[in-house]
């Protein structure tokens, strides 16, 4: 009579059982269809690529709707439903016979490739269309990344079950090892996006590198053990479809036209030529333009109308020799004006990405020319970059906190796409320029006329300064304009002329932004 285990003990609870009415706990190891180990690296790899699509989501958007808490709340939102949803699905998949839970897995795949490569140019059509705002950018988030982002993890619950199954009576292990691996697939895939693929290869690559990833798992997802057969299920994809995936995804990576002209992990730029002047944009959004007639660095013009209105107050308020602090750099035109003007001033321009100050070097030739002869970059060992044009590639808050310089002014014009970042619009930002600057502070804002930016900004100023001026300049086809302001302990002379085309604006009483509580973007 054979031996019956479960005779013997017949308490043995129904989990434990399970596996030896399988034919044996050696036997089910050995017959699994896929080994414990490439269930685990196939999810750790299509966790990498759900998070490395996540972020490259919120940088292909911002060209089109410019990066901000919104857009990347929009983002992480969707992806994030897109996540649930596909694991919600996948469960249900993971129930069905093997060898059709296996044909869905694969579609599932070969759709999240197609999907994948072809999100910036679904993007670029929905914009194209003629979507704009905050509902057009929620809308275009969800119909962009959000059926990729269900096809993506839709294996996930089937892997799961595999990996559970390659190792009967370590379910508890199993679990943990799977859950691991989904968590350290999403940490190499935010590291992957950020320091890699998005700053070397760009957008558009990235979202096909992120297609033909999936599509390279599909040979391990099998319904049989090695060596057992290939017939292919009804619902699996066949070869030409698999064949015409990839050749899709390779077509994207290598012939869809670059998002950027430009393009690192901070910014997507693009240079404009039209006549006599050349704007450099950052996210679609003009960052700085020159005249290219006057190629005089000695008496450089200034393009933009906000710029000439910053000048005449420099100009008029400061001495024959001052030291200013510009936070943000973009086209350095500003710089240049006060070192031609005045040739014994200094300034430092602390600006975040490198490859704006070499796309100005390369483009842009007086703001280039003017680097060339007095520019100082500073490195790690001389952060504060001595010299008559100093330049600091770091985050602005991060180098008002650091360093240990004093200055005679300084111009606040910095910018993420459309709109300042939160973090140089807070009154602990301008507490700490008060401490370092003795004379005026310049500030320019990008919002609507009494806009909640504005108001914001301009508490702040009233709270440290007793004296504050603010003008407005021109609406654009969005109800936005350039707000200018200036602060100082002194009272401020009027400008002589009109410098700008400004006139003085309307700013209501409001609460000032804090670290805690501060801007969140344009809506």
């Amino acid at each position: 009579m054979p031996f019956d285990l479960r005779a013997t003990v017949p308490s043995l609870p129904e989990r434990h059982t399970a596996p030896f009415r399988e034919g044996g706990l050696g036997t089910v190891a050995k017959d699994a269809a896929m080994r414990f180990s490439i269930t685990i690296g196939l999810i750790l790899v299509l966790s990498a690529v759900g998070l490395t699509y996540e972020i490259a989501a919120g940088r292909v958007l911002a060209p089109f709707f410019g990066t901000s808490l919104l857009t990347w709340t929009a983002v992480i939102a969707t992806v994030l439903a897109g996540f649930s949803l596909g694991n919600a699905m996948g469960g249900f998949v993971a129930e069905r016979e093997r060898r059709v839970a296996v044909g869905n897995v694969r579609v599932a795949l070969v759709a999240t490739a197609v999907l994948m490569a072809l999100s910036p140019s679904a993007l670029g059509l929905l914009y194209a269309w003629g979507v704009r705002g905050t509902g057009g950018m929620l809308m275009s988030v969800v119909l962009t990344f959000f059926p990729a982002s269900v096809f993506v993890s839709l294996p996930s619950p089937f892997l799961a079950k595999a990996a559970i199954e390659a190792r009967p009576g370590r379910e508890g292990s199993s679990l943990g090892l799977v859950l691991a691996a989904g968590s350290t697939g999403a940490i190499l895939g935010a590291i992957l996006a950020g320091f890699v693929a998005l700053p070397l290869a760009g957008s558009a690559a990235t979202f096909a590198a992120c297609g033909a990833t999936a599509l390279l798992c599909l040979p391990f997802v099998r319904s049989t053990p090695p060596g057992g057969g290939t017939r292919e299920s009804a619902d699996e994809p066949r070869s030409g479809v698999i064949v015409g995936a990839a050749a899709f995804v390779a077509l994207a990576g290598l012939a869809g036209g670059r998002i950027c002209e430009y393009e690192s992990g901070l910014s997507c730029l693009h240079v404009v030529r039209e006549g006599d002047r050349v704007s450099l944009y950052s996210d679609g959004i003009t960052q700085a333009a020159e005249g290219i007639g006057n190629r005089n660095v000695e008496s450089p013009d200034l393009a933009l109308s906000y710029t000439r209105w910053l000048w005449a107050r420099m100009d008029r308020d400061l001495g024959p020799a001052p030291s200013v602090l510009f936070v943000g750099g973009g086209g350095y035109t500003l710089p240049t004006k006060l070192l031609a003007s005045r040739p014994a001033a200094q300034a430092v321009a602390v600006e975040i990405d490198p490859l704006v100050t070499r796309v100005v070097r390369q483009h842009m030739p007086r703001a280039g020319e003017m680097i060339a002869r007095t520019g100082t970059i500073a490195t790690g060992n001389d952060p504060d970059a001595e010299g008559r044009l100093g330049i600091v590639h770091a985050d602005g808050r991060v180098y008002l906190n650091e360093t240990e310089r004093q200055f005679d002014a300084v111009v606040m014009d910095a910018f993420s796409s459309n709109t300042v970042p939160a973090h140089l619009v807070t009154r602990e930002t301008f507490e700490r320029l008060r401490s370092i600057v003795g004379g005026p502070v310049y500030v320019n804002l990008i919002d609507a006329p009494n806009g909640p930016l504005a108001r914001g900004v301009h508490a702040i100023l009233s709270g440290l300064y007793p004296y504050v001026i603010a003008e407005q300049g021109d609406l654009n086809s969005i109800g936005r304009t350039n707000i200018v302001l200036a602060a100082s302990r002194t009272p401020l002379a009027p400008l002589d002329g009109d410098p700008g085309e400004y006139e003085p604006a309307r700013i209501s009483p409001a609460r000032a932004f804090t670290d805690d509580r501060g801007w969140a973007g344009h809506r």
